[in-house]
Order: C-alpha cells, then sequence, then structure tokens
C-alpha cells in the first residue's frame, strides 16, 4: 500500500469519510484563518506517513477538515519548504493526497517580498504566473510522459476571477503579479532582485512553486495568494527578517480572513 493510500485510510477513520471541495495550504502567520472552520476533524501531519514536518515558525503543521459557509474544505495549516531538507517533493504526499481526499480544487498562500511600491507591507497580491529561479522540480524522478506538465495557465483563470470578485465585493485592494520562486532560506540579495524585477517579477518568496507543479501534475486547478510582508532586499532600509514576515502576515490575516471567506462562500 503506498503512502497516499495509507494518508487516505487514515483520514477516512478520523474524518469519517469526510469530503472535501477545496483544499487551503496557508503560509506564515495566517493559522486564525481556521477560526473560520466549522471542524469536524483535526489530524497532525506526524499522524500521516509522507506528510512533511512543518519544521518553521508560524506552521503549525495539521490538517483541519470542515466548513466554511457550505463549502466543504480541508486546510493545510503549514507547509514544508525546499530549503529545510533540499528535497523538492517534500509535499508529494500532501498534494497527492489532497486530490485523492476529493478535493477539487486549491488555494495556496504565501508570504511574500513585494518588488511594487504600490505593493506595500500588509497587502495581498494573487499570483498570475511564476519564474522558477531555483532551478529544480518536485518532478525531478517522476515516471511516464505525465511528468511533462503544461504550466501555461497554471494559476486557473476562472479561480481568478473568483479571488477577484471576492476582493471587490469586500473593498479590498488586490494586487496582481508574477511570483518569482527562489530557493532561501536566506533572503535575496539586491543584485537578485534587480535581475528578477528585469525578467518580470513583482513579488519574491521561497515557497508555492513545487506545490504549483505538483498540483498541475495531479490536475488539480489552483489559484494563490501572497500576503506581502516586506520590500524585497534594496528597497528598504529595514532589515529583513523572519520575524517581520509573521509581523507582518498576521497584521494582513482579517484581510485575508474576510478575502477567502468570500471566495469559498462563491465555490459551493
Amino acid at each position: 500500500m503506498s503512502q497516499v493510500e495509507d494518508c487516505v485510510n487514515i483520514i477516512n477513520q478520523s474524518a469519517k469519510n469526510f469530503k472535501p471541495q477545496v483544499g487551503l495550504i496557508l503560509g506564515s502567520g495566517l493559522g486564525q484563518f481556521c477560526d473560520n472552520i466549522e471542524t469536524q476533524a483535526s489530524i497532525d501531519f506526524d499522524q500521516l506517513p509522507g506528510f512533511p514536518i512543518a519544521g518553521v515558525g508560524g506552521h503549525a503543521g495539521r490538517l483541519i477538515f470542515g466548513q466554511v459557509g457550505k463549502t466543504n474544505v480541508v486546510v493545510m495549516q503549514g507547509r514544508a519548504h525546499y530549503y529545510e531538507q533540499g528535497k523538492a517533493d517534500v509535499m508529494a504526499v500532501a498534494i497527492q493526497t489532497l486530490k485523492a481526499i476529493g478535493c477539487s480544487s486549491l488555494v495556496l498562500t504565501n508570504a511574500a517580498g513585494s518588488l511594487l511600491k504600490e505593493a506595500s507591507p500588509g497587502s495581498v497580491m494573487l499570483i498570475k504566473d511564476h519564474i522558477n529561479m531555483t532551478g529544480v522540480s518536485p518532478l525531478f524522478g517522476a515516471e511516464s510522459n505525465k511528468r511533462f506538465v503544461d504550466m501555461s495557465d497554471a494559476y486557473n483563470p476562472s479561480l481568478n476571477n473568483s479571488m477577484r470578485s471576492a476582493a471587490k465585493s469586500n473593498g479590498i485592494t488586490l494586487h496582481e503579479g508574477v511570483y518569482a520562486w527562489f530557493s532561501g532560506p536566506q533572503f535575496e540579495t539586491p543584485a537578485e532582485i534587480k535581475a528578477v524585477k528585469i525578467l518580470g517579477a513583482d513579488a519574491v518568496g521561497m515557497s508555492t512553486v513545487p506545490e504549483v507543479i505538483l498540483a498541475r501534475h495531479q490536475e488539480l486547478p489552483l489559484c494563490a495568494l501572497s500576503v506581502i510582508t516586506n520590500y524585497a532586499a534594496g528597497m528598504s532600509e529595514t532589515a529583513l527578517s523572519h520575524e517581520q514576515t509573521i509581523a507582518f502576515a498576521s497584521k494582513a490575516a482579517d484581510t485575508v480572513e474576510h478575502l477567502l471567506v468570500s471566495y469559498l462562500n462563491s465555490q459551493s
């Protein structure tokens, strides 16, 4: 039996065959969103074989099953990152499990640095596309022609429109842009930021892109949000730190909460 099959069996026993429609992966500092869930069950990652150990501050490391409005959801409260063990596919079993238990779409969130002056810390950006600056893929070693994934419209246009509508109905300014993935854990240099700005990036971060590739491999449509926690290197006098990331993610948490609740209500 595979790890995914083991995970499905454990989840079905614990969550009593609960069938989620939407899977959410929450980034740093956004745990309070889970207060909106009418919780049916909760499972720690360490009970699920192949699930990541969330080793970063602001990542709780559990799956939460329940409803937001009329929409059945499963929330990954935390994720693992490439920089933790140097494994780009560290989220593979988790993404495959979300598909196997019935999710028909995903919402990904992250904390990111902004390259746009108008997208200041505490604001939210809808990711329209990404640039992979790491040179690695979570599909290294995958077999069959299914590994040759089409990354056009990786961020689903229809789901993006739903997120735009949710922002508009709540009076939320939703910036939009291209996300550049760097491996981390060190922050980017000012020269690296200048380089990716020339390439067309509007935000930078250390996550999300592997999950997007894995989700596309599983034919799961998705949309993604960046919570802007800082200006990128060289754009501000403020020293970059993970503590700053957590602080500004928490500051933006109310905005993201309203946005996600409205979005999920539109998905029922």
